[in-house]
């Protein structure tokens, strides 16, 4: 056994900061923006940002969105699908982020620890759902084509410490 080593102290966190927040306008179900595809909704918003700051978005270290549903149009990565759709640099990774109703927020969260770690600079946080299009719990109903009820039926670790009923989030 080897002796114990010291401790290195740990560098002070850094401040990150929401510098903007942007969104498009709010319809209602089965309204005007219904039509309109996530990923334009997404990059209107996208665009507005970049309208309002003099940031290259060549400079944005990552793209952080929360989606819900990622089923039909909002599949695929809509957050990587949206930068791209915005006309932005396809050097920017993008990543979608599946948290429910909590998904947005647990962009702007990821982005704040990557900028407070160190790892990143410029992160651009956001979140899309056309609940018009792909209404709200589409995804779970998304696998039945395939033989699945739902995500959890079938699990036996779930089934044994929740049974087969519902459980909410």
């Amino acid at each position: 056994m080897s002796a114990p080593s010291a401790r290195r102290p740990y560098a002070p966190l850094r401040d990150a900061y929401v510098v903007d927040a942007v969104r498009t306008p709010v319809g209602k179900r089965g309204g005007a923006l219904a039509g309109v595809h996530p990923a334009d909704l997404g990059a209107a918003a996208l665009r507005g940002l970049f309208d309002r700051q003099p940031i290259d978005p060549k400079h944005v270290d990552d793209v952080i969105v929360g989606c819900v549903d990622n089923v039909g149009p909002q599949a695929g990565n809509i957050g990587r699908t949206m930068w791209l759709t915005a006309g932005y640099p396809e050097e920017v990774p993008g990543v979608t982020v599946d948290r429910q109703c909590g998904s947005s927020q647990q962009a702007i969260n990821f982005g704040a620890q990557a900028i407070m770690s160190g790892t990143a600079e410029v992160i651009v946080a956001a979140g899309v759902q056309n609940m018009s299009a792909i209404p709200i719990s589409a995804a779970m109903l998304a696998g039945k084509e395939y033989g699945f009820d739902s995500p959890f039926v079938g699990a036996q670790g779930w089934d044994h410490r929740y049974g087969t009923g519902e459980v909410s989030q």
